[in-house]
């Protein structure tokens, strides 16, 4: 199909490649024979036509990766040429694919001499994702590392990597995916054996590795590195094939979970058909198996079943936010909001959907459930009737009108969420298991504050942790290994708040999701791997799973003839909650789709002073109130000054909570948190009133950071610049404070 968007990208990219770049044949995976790169000590430094042609300044790519690699939420990111992958400038690079496959490969074989590793590696459908596959699975091989992937190296979710990780007990896997970041965006995401997100600690192995081989390099003016065939046995499509995919491995998981038959029952029953929209094609694949698997296929229809690299277009437009003509990308994230030049607030995604024209037919009440590229996160949608509005507004609920009767109904994934664990509890309520065990939920400092209060009021425990998936799963482990080790005994483990939660005697998880979208509900018996290794939930979060529960639930509101908003606003009522609203303010300090990589570094690194600035004002507070250098009320003296259109006055503690700072007020929180793997900077707000989170959160989130007097008289610039290293030192601390340390056994495989 011609598009002309990506035509016009396409067109941007080629010109602002120099042409030493097209011209570069450094490595041929189009030759599937063995074969070996061999890296030089003159491709570390720069390229300089007369006196280093060869130069593809790789000691500068390594430095960002590097960095990159000490903060990352979700796998190390960023940005690629899509016609050039050679085009070491860019972040993301095949020559760095490379390296750090090797650098990953090596170390393993160092923790595990003699031993046959297995690994999983998988894709999703962004560009150059195969190539990226391909030369991971060939350079493992190369090191005597088995690679199990699908066959013709098609396209799986990443929770079905995470989960086969764990599940068949390999020592780890890779998985090439940005999430539902911009489309010229990638990254791999390493999973560790038990199919969770490198923390930091893991992904420095490696880099160091690099290091490593780039000190020989210099030493030797060359590094070998071979690449085996594109056949060798160690690359292995058999095992995949034979297990489906892990598909009916994944169905089995499901069946002892949410997809039992208290909700495959109500499914089945339902009249409108859920619609699933497959965001860049990939998610269908794997999703329409297991809903065949659990005979429910026939009640969902489909938007966009095609693959397609560039998302069908979805969140592209050809002007900027400030009304500039040149491509623009907001992402694949559906509940991003933006505002257009002259103010209005928009879903700059959805709009991009065209849910006027496809749901015009639509039966009222129809659910929309969007999904993205890989397939982890879900953002839940319904038709409503436009009388709707004015208890839409109170709620605040947003929507999107589609015509002059229907509008859609969008919720946040606090909303969403909120919802889905009211309603799992509920059925299991009905089927006589909730009080088997005592329930706790993991859930982001950044998520819902009705999350809090919704278990408060269900005896439900609650462990807050930093952003990103796989600070949940590390509480995970660190359950589990208490399990196993004192089995009678009350289980404890602090939060991010620094509190000492007690989750009871042989807990369960309720639920374990993020404001971003994604989350995991556990099962009610442990969850054991092959080689008999034991897991209370899954490492990875997995729209399958949510969109099980989440038509479930819809079949249930169908019946009683009740939308998902009046579902939400019983689940307030009955809960008495009172912090019913939520917000998110992202902060782009640049074009992220600029095509002309040197402009994009400059900003790149603008954005990423700007985005320290604004960290560093709020986390030194935070940090120097921990060290006791500072009182709450010169804290708020300090904030009051800066921001006097703000009221600080029921400002009740500023926290540092492992990624970002957490302030909470008698009526609401705001958290400032600098992005992992951007130049952004993310404000979240929850509490009593939408409009004066909302104002808070855009405030103090748009801050330049700047220091002020006062911040200068309390907090010296010795402190200041030694923040981010302190609080470092906090974060670790916490992560490895009753770290499940357990070293990782290879098993005697029988595939």
């Amino acid at each position: 199909m011609n598009n002309n968007l990506e035509n016009e990208l396409f067109k941007s990219i080629c010109d602002k490649t120099p042409e030493h770049i097209k011209k570069l044949n450094l490595i041929n995976f189009n030759n599937q024979g063995e074969f070996t790169f061999t890296l030089k000590k003159e491709h570390l430094e720069k390229y300089d036509a007369q006196n280093n042609p060869e130069g593809l300044g790789l000691q500068e790519w390594f430095e960002n990766y590097a960095k990159e690699a000490k903060v990352s939420t979700a796998g190390i990111r960023g940005p690629q040429n899509i016609l050039y992958p050679q085009d070491t400038r860019f972040p993301i690079n095949l020559v760095g694919i490379i390296l750090a496959t090797l650098a990953k490969a090596l170390v393993a074989k160092e923790k595990y001499p003699n031993r046959k590793i297995y690994k999983v590696a998988g894709r999703e459908v962004r560009y150059n994702s195969e190539l990226f596959l391909d030369a991971i699975a060939r350079i493992q091989a190369a090191q005597g590392i088995t690679t199990l992937i699908s066959k013709d190296k098609k396209t799986i979710p990443i929770w079905l990597a995470s989960f086969l990780a764990f599940k068949l007990d390999l020592l780890g896997g890779e998985y090439i995916t940005s999430s539902h970041g911009i489309s010229v965006k990638n990254a791999t995401k390493d999973l560790n054996s038990q199919g969770s997100q490198y923390l930091p600690e893991e992904s420095l192995e490696f880099v160091n590795k690099i290091s490593e081989i780039f000190e020989q390099t210099r030493k030797n003016g060359t590094y070998e590195i071979k690449i085996a065939a594109e056949n060798n046995p160690l690359i292995n499509e058999a095992i995949m094939e034979k297990l489906e995919d892990g598909v009916n491995l994944y169905v089995e998981y499901l069946q002892s979970g949410v997809a039992q038959k208290i909700n495959l029952d109500l499914i089945k029953e339902v009249q409108n058909k859920v619609y699933v929209e497959n965001v860049g094609g990939s998610a269908y694949r794997t999703l329409s198996r297991v809903l065949d698997k659990l005979e429910i296929a026939d009640k969902f229809k489909w938007f966009n079943t095609e693959e397609d690299p560039f998302f069908h277009s979805i969140g592209k437009y050809d002007t900027t936010p400030k009304g500039e003509k040149a491509f623009y990308d907001y992402s694949v994230d559906a509940t991003v909001l933006a505002q257009k030049p002259d103010g209005t607030k928009f879903f700059p995604v959805i709009d991009t959907l065209h849910y006027d024209e496809k749901l015009k037919n639509a039966p009222k009440n129809t659910v929309v459930l969007i999904t993205d590229p890989d397939h982890d996160r879900l953002t839940i949608t319904q038709t409503e009737d436009i009388s709707r509005v004015p208890e839409l507004e109170k709620a605040g609920i947003d929507y999107i009108k589609l015509n002059d009767k229907t509008i859609l109904t969008v919720f946040t994934a606090n909303q969403a969420f909120l919802m889905l664990m009211d309603f799992w509890s509920k059925q299991q309520k009905a089927m006589g298991t909730w009080n088997n065990h005592p329930r706790f939920m993991i859930k982001t400092t950044a998520s819902a504050l009705s999350w809090d209060e919704w278990a408060k009021n269900n005896g439900v425990k609650v462990v807050n942790v930093p952003v990103g998936f796989k600070e949940i799963a590390n509480i995970m482990k660190k359950v589990e290994l208490k399990l196993k080790n004192n089995p009678e005994e009350d289980i404890v483990v602090d939060d991010v708040f620094s509190n000492s939660i007690n989750l009871g005697k042989n807990p369960r998880l309720l639920f374990g999701g993020e404001e971003s979208g994604g989350m995991i509900m556990g099962t009610e018996e442990l969850i054991k791997s092959m080689h008999g290794r034991f897991a209370i939930a899954m490492r990875e979060k997995s729209a399958t799973e949510a969109i099980v529960v989440a038509s479930a639930l819809v079949a249930k509101l169908e019946k009683e003839n009740i939308s998902l908003s009046q579902y939400l606003l019983n689940v307030f009522d009955e809960n008495k909650i009172i912090g019913r609203f939520d917000t998110r303010v992202d902060i782009a300090y640049y074009n992220e789709s600029e095509p002309d990589i040197e402009k994009l570094k400059q900003a790149k690194i603008i954005g990423e002073e700007l985005r320290t600035k604004n960290d560093l004002f709020y986390l030194s507070l935070a940090i120097a109130i921990r060290e006791g250098k500072v009182s709450l009320e010169e804290v708020k003296q300090i904030l009051s000054d800066a921001f006097n259109e703000l009221n600080f006055s029921n400002l009740k503690s500023i926290k540092f909570v492992g990624d970002g700072t957490y302030m909470e007020f008698d009526d609401k929180y705001i958290e400032i948190r600098p992005s992992g793997t951007d130049a952004k900077t993310k404000a979240y707000g929850g509490g009593l009133n939408k409009s004066d989170i909302e104002k808070y959160a855009t405030i103090l989130g748009n801050y330049s950071g700047d220091r002020t007097e006062l911040h200068k008289k309390y907090i010296s610039q010795g402190f200041y610049n030694e923040t981010k290293e302190q609080a470092m030192k906090y974060y670790l601390a916490f992560v490895e404070k009753d770290a499940n340390n357990e070293k990782f056994c290879i098993p005697e495989y029988s595939f």
